[in-house]
């Protein structure tokens, strides 16, 4: 039996005072068939049959074999050493570290993670790491408005479509305008900014694979006193100028690239580093260092501008936790990779990306990308991607996320190569498609420059 704490005159008072006659009256304004849909489940199976249901249901998942799929989560390799660290029980049961007397592991890790993300991004501040890519970059923007004290977000179509939605989540019932900025030629072109414009958000690496002109970007939002929000794949700044090099005020994204498995979508981590003056504004927390009464290196929770720990009409965010067992994965990654391992990745998927953008190409693929691109790009099709994305799972290759329609290219896709894609791989993808008459007929290849 389910616990429910409240009496039955517990629920006539409480009805009494908002004014309704009944529970069932609270839920009106739904349409009738959402209140209480049926639910056909099978009968219930006693454990074993469970397990072996269960067991049965997992063997059917494709865990390996060719995989082009991108879109903001991709295959690299991770050493062993990284989910044997990671999983460790000091790492997976320990909780937020209020008390750093008796959590200086944690809190060293979460040190060494902000000091890499730093390093990366070439920005002096991080964050203990956020929810995701999607959700840092929210902040990025709800961070700009309250230090700018303007109330315009623009944003490149060229950011990933669930971003921006998570976008236009934050910011409506905040009254806050959010205008994209449509891209031409694959290309996000430089706006002219408003001044009444709060940030000015680009990914780069686009969901489209463009490398963005991301100094002339932020010299327009800066020209406009507005401030620079760069969306970045991680992996792709161990060979691409940072954020901190070409002058951006935020660097946010999705650390899943740089230590955290697919697994089927999730969980991965947002991270979020800023230029000095905007520490203040940091949402989350900061693990900072110190010298205990001994003199000892010691790591405390320095900055905790969240609800939790300070009046909810001061807090930066109402983030109140975090994924540190993900971001932990990324440090220790990052630590075994070093920076040649790093750039010996991020290398290695530029270079089998574009064997396989030649391929296609050579094979009669319409290959989309603008005049640079690091592992992703757009091949257009002549049917409709999902259905072609099923047909290739079915001959054991993973490929194509579909474009969204307000991109403008009809039917397309996304595709993308790591360092772990093999020749074997590319002609596996290769036959699938000219199995299924994709590759055939007599059009050109369009190369946006």
């Amino acid at each position: 039996m389910p616990y429910v704490p409240h009496s039955d005159d517990d629920v006539r008072r409480a009805l009494e005072a908002i004014g309704v006659d009944s529970l069932e009256a609270l839920f009106a304004d739904l349409p009738e068939a959402l209140r209480d849909p049926p639910i056909e489940l099978p009968e219930a199976l006693d454990e074993v049959a469970l397990l072996g249901r269960v067991r049965a249901l997992a063997a059917r998942d494709q865990t390996s074999g060719p995989d082009f799929l991108g879109g903001g989560m991709r295959r690299h390799f991770i050493p062993t050493v990284t989910p044997h660290l990671a999983f460790q029980s000091e790492f997976v049961t320990a909780y937020t570290p209020y008390q750093p007397e008796v959590s200086q592991g944690v809190l060293q890790a979460t040190f060494e993670y902000q000091s890499m993300m730093c390093e990366l991004t070439g920005l002096p501040a991080s964050n203990a790491s956020m929810y995701d890519g999607a959700s840092s970059v929210a902040e990025a923007a709800l961070l700009a408005v309250r230090q700018t004290r303007r109330e315009r977000v623009l944003v490149s179509r060229g950011v990933h479509p669930e971003t921006i939605e998570v976008l236009q989540t934050y910011l409506w019932p905040l009254g806050i305008e959010l205008e994209t900025i449509e891209l031409e030629r694959l290309t996000t072109p430089v706006p002219e900014v408003g001044g009444d414009v709060a940030c000015l958000i680009v990914q780069t690496p686009s969901f489209v694979g463009t490398l963005e002109p991301m100094a002339a970007l932020t010299e327009a939002a800066h020209a406009a006193g507005a401030l620079m929000v760069a969306t970045v794949d991680p992996l792709s700044l161990a060979v691409l100028a940072s954020p901190g090099e070409y002058g951006a005020d935020i660097a946010v994204g999705d650390g899943q690239t740089i230590g955290n498995p697919v697994a089927f979508g999730g969980p991965s981590f947002g991270f979020m580093v800023v230029s000095e003056p905007l520490l203040r504004q940091l949402p989350g927390r900061l693990v900072g260092q110190t010298t205990d009464v001994d003199g000892r290196r010691a790591f405390v929770l320095t900055l905790q501008a969240r609800e939790q720990h300070i009046r909810r009409s001061k807090a930066k965010s109402n983030i109140c936790s975090n994924h540190q067992l993900t971001a932990l994965m990324a440090t220790i990654n990052l630590a075994a990779l070093g920076p040649e391992g790093l750039r010996e990745m991020a290398e290695g998927s530029v270079r089998r990306a574009h064997q396989l953008a030649d391929a296609l190409r050579a094979a009669g693929g319409e290959v989309l990308h603008a005049e640079r691109f690091f592992n992703e790009f757009v091949l257009r099709l002549e049917r409709e991607p999902h259905t072609l994305r099923r047909q290739l799972s079915e001959r054991g290759v993973r490929a194509g996320v579909s474009v969204p329609d307000a991109f403008g290219l009809g039917h397309a896709v996304v595709l993308s190569a790591t360092e772990l894609t093999s020749d074997a791989d590319i002609e596996a993808l290769l036959v699938a498609l000219r199995e299924l008459g994709v590759l055939e007929g007599e059009s050109q290849p369009e190369v946006y420059s």
